[in-house]
């Protein structure tokens, strides 16, 4: 007789060789005992009951399952882009069934696509196709991203993106499934529900290494923000080797315009005539989803395109026209609640009109805080911006985003005081007094031959100055000690100066042909730079840089750079005597300045207006 191999055959065998299998004889029944007799009927059984269902069970059959095409988005609907990597080292088997449930059509899952960030995040964009759940519901335990090896991990709603009204949630990704590659989607799903992850598997993540991701139409081009190209500042790609190309998803037409302009992250593009996608070449009536991305074409090689997640919004020009405020300032934050208060009660109180804030994924307070400053009778807007180490060009956006609205724009950051010596004897500054206005031309910019574009003040950097922890009555209360030698500096610029590139480093533009940057003196105005904290403030910004031309602390790369911290290593460890460090010159005139304006008595005691 013929026996079809099996894990169970030999068991089989004994069985049908035997004409009476369960009969042994009076020596054999003495040597077996209960014990291995319950085993050898426990194995035949399950062997049994294998064999059964292997061949009739319908469920296991690949034909049969699919995974809900609700949940799937391709990495790319552009044309000539595959969604397989070259770097696909190992090849994941993910047919197979994880656990049965309903069909996904009745659930909550939402259509995403995934792109995988540094430090092993996973940012997830909800498709506008999809109903995005209310963010007023929405808690850090609504959601979950399930992977196609059945595990999940806890999904944090982010934020809103601006441009496209598009929900972004983030999840980390487990550490099974950083093992393989590629690294495959995971599906957004309800926390608690169930679902049924089978063939055909979903698309590779899109890596953040190279990536299409945001864009802002002005009236004359197309700005397109791109992660991957011009690796290191002043190498850049030229413009003559790329194109940019416009996608109708619904059709998957293409439009293609030349690149005017290429200088870091920032591509600007001719404006695209997309008559053929069905409206008016200056984008009335559009109805459509218009992906945009980068072609890169190598002399002799085939051209690239590069994923993207950008959307070509059409310009629209303004129904009413507001009056500019003269002075803005800008910057990039990350969970900066607790120094908010303090750096825009002072800054407005010497001139600033508004602030605009690139939210970068803050996970605190802070836009609690924003809403209370706001009903306080600040002008703050913010604009999430959720793109990891990518100030520079976040800058750039910003000096696009907010010429409508602002004609200067300071940029610092929220550790950074500007501060004139003059100011010291000033009691209380009038809505008159000219403070920070002091600063710019005092002609009109159009009237100068040669015109002011952009103010350049120096940096006194500060240290720890014996403080363990954040100061409760803010830092400028608490670091009072700095180095003897000013670092870097910080800008004022006149929008309408910026030259075309929008090329920006360490919080300067360059300008337009016939504009000058003006240096001031430190006897004349100054920033302080309380950039050395309390190390359990410090070490947060250790472990976040969000230039992206400025090397990471934790990596070993120019170690002699005035970017790092004098005799700091390359991991978040706290160096021996640090409170006392960086500390030679003592410098208390903000402190005291700072104290006369904001100081307030209480029921509590003294307090300073941001601790109110």
């Amino acid at each position: 007789m013929n026996i079809k191999k099996s894990p169970s055959t030999p068991l089989l065998r004994l069985l049908l060789i035997s004409p009476r299998p369960f009969e042994f004889s009076e020596t054999m029944r003495r040597k077996v005992s209960p014990a291995f007799l319950f085993l050898f009927l426990s194995v035949f059984l399950f062997a049994s009951f294998s064999l059964y269902f292997s061949s009739c069970n319908p469920i296991y059959a690949s034909t049969e399952i699919s995974f809900p095409s609700v949940n799937l988005t391709a990495i790319s609907k552009i044309p000539g882009y595959s969604s397989s990597s070259s770097s696909l080292a190992i090849k994941e088997d993910v047919n197979y069934l994880t656990r049965h449930v309903a069909s996904i059509q009745d659930s909550s899952g939402v259509k995403s696509v995934s792109v995988l960030l540094p430090d092993w995040e996973v940012l997830l964009i909800v498709l506008p196709e999809s109903t995005p759940p209310a963010t007023a519901s929405i808690t850090g335990n609504d959601f979950l991203c399930l992977y196609p090896n059945n595990e999940t991990s806890p999904a944090r709603f982010s934020g809103v993106l601006p441009s496209t009204n598009q929900t972004t949630f983030k999840c980390g990704l487990p550490k099974r499934n950083r093992r393989r590659l590629p690294f495959l989607s995971p599906v957004l799903i309800r926390s608690g529900e169930e679902f049924l992850v089978s063939s055909p598997p979903p698309e590779p993540m899109m890596r953040w290494t190279r990536l299409a991701y945001e864009s802002f139409t002005t009236e004359n081009d197309v700005v397109l923000f791109v992660k991957g190209l011009n690796h290191r500042q002043g190498i850049n790609l030229s413009p003559k080797e790329l194109t940019c190309v416009f996608i109708d998803e619904t059709s998957n037409n293409a439009v293609r315009t030349a690149v005017t302009s290429s200088i870091q992250e920032v591509f600007r593009c001719e404006r695209p005539d997309l008559t053929s996608f069905g409206y008016g070449g200056v984008g009335n009536g559009l109805n459509k989803r218009i992906k945009v991305s980068l072609e890169i074409r190598h002399q002799g090689e085939s051209s690239f395109m590069m994923p993207s997640v950008a959307y070509y919004i059409p310009w629209r020009k303004l129904e009413i026209e507001r009056p500019k405020a003269l002075l803005c300032a800008s910057t990039m934050v990350f969970d900066v609640a607790k120094f908010l208060r303090e750096w825009v009660m002072y800054h407005s109180r010497i001139g600033v009109e508004k602030f605009v804030l690139y939210d970068n994924d803050s996970d605190d307070d802070l836009m609690k805080v924003i809403k209370e400053l706001n009903q306080e009778g600040y002008n703050i807007e913010t604009f999430f911006w959720i793109w990891p180490k990518t100030q520079e060009a976040g800058f750039s956006h910003a000096s696009l985003y907010a010429k409508d609205s602002c004609t200067w724009m300071m940029y610092l950051d929220v550790d950074e005081f500007v501060f004139a010596p003059s100011w010291v004897t000033s009691l209380q500054p009038s809505p008159d007094d000219p403070m920070l206005r002091s600063l710019l031309p005092k002609t009109q910019w159009w009237s100068d031959p040669r015109p002011i574009g952009q103010v350049s003040i120096r940096c006194n950097e500060f240290g720890p100055s014996n403080q363990t922890t954040h100061p409760l009555e803010g830092v400028t209360q608490g670091y009072t000690c700095r180095r003897k030698e000013d670092n870097r500096h910080k800008s004022i610029v006149l929008l309408e100066a910026i030259e075309h590139s929008l090329l920006n480093a360490i919080h300067h533009f360059k300008l337009k042909e016939g504009y000058r940057t003006k240096p001031v003196s430190l006897e004349v105005a100054v920033v302080n730079h309380y950039k050395y904290q309390a190390w359990s403030e410090f070490k947060v910004k250790f472990r976040r840089r969000v230039s992206a031309y400025v090397v990471d602390w934790t990596k070993g790369l120019n170690p002699l750079s005035k970017d790092r911290a004098p005799g700091l290593g390359f991991e978040a460890v706290e160096p021996s005597g640090w409170e006392q460090k960086f500390c030679e010159v003592q410098d208390g005139r903000l402190k005291l300045l700072a104290r006369r304006w904001f100081e307030k008595q209480t029921m509590a005691g003294s307090k300073m207006a941001w601790q109110i």
